[in-house]
């Protein structure tokens, strides 16, 4: 038995008094039903169909009749099974690579990143071992962070990968040791209560460096000691898109805890820069340059480097109590745009493909799926209720037909990222999949809701490898068989579980959780690892256990599988390490800070006079860049009056104004005066300040 178990959770693993037990109301149950029936006040034929909207309970498939639950099912018991797998990896890394960043399970060593480690696993893990309540070995984490744990380290580390996992393992295990501190393995080692809050705060510090740059995005890497910004080494030095936006839930929880607010700022101006590139329909290139702002290439794709981007816009919504509409009108917006551009269908049997533009939204579609593109059917559920459930949500009376589609969408996507795992002779995915598609390929937009193609009704088949249901659609080259126990397909089986409430969700992650018992296990049943193969009985395995097998897959397991009150989704957002934040109003202090461009009805930039212009405020710029100290007056003013020129001719005499041999602070004032804004005022005297 495990210790601690909190008594408030789960419920349905505890007995309670005699008057309470199922077997005693089931009984007094059907003796007031039949005699409710007998006197006619209940219609037997309305209560057979009436279906509760939440059990509250984590047993049972959720298949209801008029005497409940009718399944055996107990999901408490499956939960369990998914504790036992953390435990096992975390008892085989605490006794043979304890503090290191790394561990080899078939080898039972590890490697630290930095000199003296930076608790990559540990602290990643944390947050999992609060809700499973394991207590002895959150103790133990605690003591290690206490005595071991700093970050003053002359190294450098990704400033993405060490913000989610790093930064949100800490922010995490703040709210729930505080939030919840007598639910979720309470400890009793007297260390400071603050202890995750000012590692975190400190951690940060090092990290803002790498914001430090001529448009505020932040480079790809840091010294965490020097706190200088790094940027990459590949790429022409550009930064992966995904990494530089998927910082913001992080920094903006933390401005909100410690009061902060350049926290804030530094996470919300990346938003700013990035939106102000106005890319067409939402959809973004997945590297930008950190010091320009701008996009390199037009590489478009929600796989590697792209993914988070788009999770973070509709979980930024979320997290600031839906008082942020900027993020929520990015999210529709690319939402509209994956529709248009990215959506196609497998051949022969129509699977939804969420494809890639390798060559801009103008080149030939990809049919590609990384396994990281699984996200999206949990995340376009989420958004499409807000985390609430759907019977619920469909009751309000803002819904609407898109949302209905869009959770058809959902489940569409979610039954192709299942089949990435029924069609191999494992039961787990690789890490990337192609997909045989129709020729010309059949666009989700090509087609309405009544004639929309749809997958296959159901992916059971026999495990004969000619008969697997999708085996013609799907197709694994022998470089992306690999599983690194990725999360996740099994992060959307648990959003859609919640949302949808469908207990086959829950199901297909049953099936794949023992697909991970049965072929990543070490073969002395010490530790679990990432694999070579898929598609090979058995698997070779990789010797590898990465920390986001204990942060996330076996946490959105464990959350799969137990009562949906343990975190409702109204009430957190959860980061791209699934690290959950509370969702909180933003008060006085905080505020979004900027604004989008004016978009018409098709997400189409508004253009305005001076942006319009050939002659606009980029050219005054450059101009004023290279120019001479006496010539670059003159320089600036005829460009400037150029602008002036374009404006309505209801505005003439401000014009003409601008037009006369003045001075350049004349001209400043006489720009701001014809545009009725202070942009171009601050941009040109800022120039002439310059100068």
């Amino acid at each position: 038995m495990y210790k601690d178990k909190p008594f408030q959770y789960p419920a349905g693993r505890r007995k309670g008094p005699w008057f309470l037990q199922r077997r005693v109301v089931a009984l007094v149950l059907v003796m007031l039903a039949g005699l409710s029936w007998w006197f006619g006040l209940l219609s037997p034929l309305s209560f057979a169909t009436h279906k509760p909207k939440s059990s509250g309970s984590s047993k049972g498939k959720g298949s209801w009749n008029w005497l409940g639950e009718t399944s055996t099912v107990d999901w408490d018991a499956r939960a369990e099974k998914v504790k036992e797998a953390f435990k096992v990896s975390f008892e085989g890394y605490e006794k043979h690579a304890w503090g290191d960043d790394e561990y080899h399970p078939l080898a039972k060593n590890g490697r630290k990143m930095t000199q003296n480690g930076l608790g990559w696993i540990i602290i990643d893990a944390l947050d999992t071992m609060m809700l499973m309540n394991l207590t002895t070995e959150l103790e133990h984490a605690r003591q290690w962070i206490h005595h071991n744990l700093t970050y003053d380290q002359d190294h450098d580390v990704n400033t993405f990968e060490t913000t989610i996992r790093m930064m949100g393992g800490l922010l995490s295990a703040h709210y729930l040791s505080t939030s919840f501190p007598d639910v979720y393995a309470p400890v009793t080692d007297d260390l400071s209560p603050d202890m995750y809050i000012e590692k975190a705060t400190d951690l940060a510090d090092r990290l803002l460096g790498a914001f430090e740059t001529a448009s505020g995005v932040p480079l790809a890497s840091v010294n965490l000691h020097t706190m200088q910004g790094i940027p990459s080494h590949a790429d022409a030095g550009a930064s992966s898109t995904a990494e530089a936006t998927s910082v913001q839930l992080e920094l903006k929880y933390l401005a909100k805890l410690t009061g902060e607010i350049h926290y804030w700022e530094k996470a919300e101006h990346v938003m700013d820069v990035v939106d102000a590139n106005n890319m067409p329909d939402g959809l973004l290139p997945i590297f930008i340059y950190a010091d320009q702002g701008t996009f390199r290439g037009n590489n478009i794709r929600l796989g590697s480097r792209g993914d988070s981007y788009y999770e973070y816009l509709i979980k930024q919504y979320l997290q600031t109590d839906l008082q942020e509409p900027v993020y929520q009108a990015m999210w529709n917006e690319s939402l509209a745009g994956i529709k248009k551009h990215l959506l196609t269908y497998s051949s022969p049997s129509n699977f939804t493909v969420l494809a890639e533009r390798p060559n801009g939204l103008d080149g030939n579609i990809e049919p590609k799926m990384d396994h990281l593109v699984c996200f999206m059917p949990g995340t376009i559920a989420l958004a499409t209720t807000g985390g609430m459930q759907l019977d619920d949500a469909r009751e309000l009376v803002t819904w609407t037909k898109e949302q209905e589609e869009d959770i058809r969408l959902a489940e569409e996507l979610m039954k192709t990222c299942w089949g990435m795992y029924t069609v191999t002779p494992t039961g787990l995915a690789g890490e990337i999949t192609y997909f045989n598609i129709h020729d010309p390929p059949l666009m989700y937009e090509e087609f309405t809701t009544d004639n929309r193609p749809k997958g296959p009704a159901s992916l059971d088949s026999s495990m004969d490898d000619s008969k697997r249901v999708g085996t013609e659609d799907y197709v694994i080259h022998t470089s992306d068989q690999h599983n690194l126990q990725r999360p996740e397909t099994v992060e959307s089986l648990f959003y859609m579980w919640r949302i949808t409430g469908d207990e086959k969700y829950r199901e297909w992650g049953w099936r794949m959780f023992e697909s991970f018992a049965k072929y990543t296990i070490t073969p002395d049943g010490t530790g679990y690892s990432s694999i070579d193969s898929v598609m090979a009985l058995p698997p070779p395995l990789r010797d590898n256990m990465e920390s986001f097998w204990l942060a996330e897959t076996l946490k959105y397991f464990y959350l799969l599988f137990s009562s949906p009150q343990m975190l409702p989704l109204t009430d957190v957002v959860f980061n791209t390490e699934a690290h959950p934040f509370p969702r909180f109003p933003m008060g006085k202090l905080f505020k979004t800070g900027w604004q989008r461009k004016p978009r018409d009805k098709e997400g189409k930039v508004i253009q305005t006079a001076s942006v319009s212009s050939s002659t606009s405020l980029q050219g005054v710029r450059a101009a004023t860049e290279s120019a001479a100290d006496m010539h670059i007056q003159t320089v600036l003013a005829e460009q400037t009056s150029a602008i002036v020129e374009t404006v309505a001719s209801a505005l003439k005499t401000a014009a003409q104004a601008v037009t006369q041999e003045t001075s350049i602070p004349a001209v400043a004032d006489a720009a701001a005066a014809v545009l009725g804004a202070g942009s171009v005022a601050g941009e040109v005297a800022g120039m002439v300040g310059g100068s």
